[in-house]
């Protein structure tokens, strides 16, 4: 039997509707940059990078350790993104602040 969401278990469009309220700047900028950017963005980054060096110690090939620890990267390129459509939105020096935090966070989090 098929949930309202056109599956059985709703998940598919859960997932579409985080994706499209943060790309639409439907999620408010203070969630999006604290919550998902700051904490669950960096949370899944060092994640991925401690899997990654834990591949590296049981000697799997290099490439398939650089793609985990690297596999973040499109998620939070988005994340950046949609702080920075929202900021823009919102206008004000805070707005302007968050633009640059995300901004240097990305950097920090590819090559971390």
């Amino acid at each position: 039997m098929q949930g309202p969401a056109g599956s059985e278990n709703g998940e598919p469009r859960r997932a579409a509707g985080f994706f499209r309220s943060r790309w639409q700047s439907l999620t408010p900028l203070d969630r999006l940059f604290w919550r998902d950017l700051v904490v669950v963005g960096t949370a899944i980054s060092i994640a991925s990078s401690v899997a990654a060096l834990i591949l590296l110690g049981l000697k799997l090939p290099l490439p398939w350790v650089l793609l985990v620890h690297f596999s973040p990267v499109p998620y939070n390129i988005f994340l950046t993104l949609a702080v920075w459509r929202t900021a823009e939105k919102a206008g004000g020096a805070k707005a302007s602040l968050m633009m640059l935090g995300s901004a240097l966070w990305l950097i920090l989090t590819a090559i971390a």
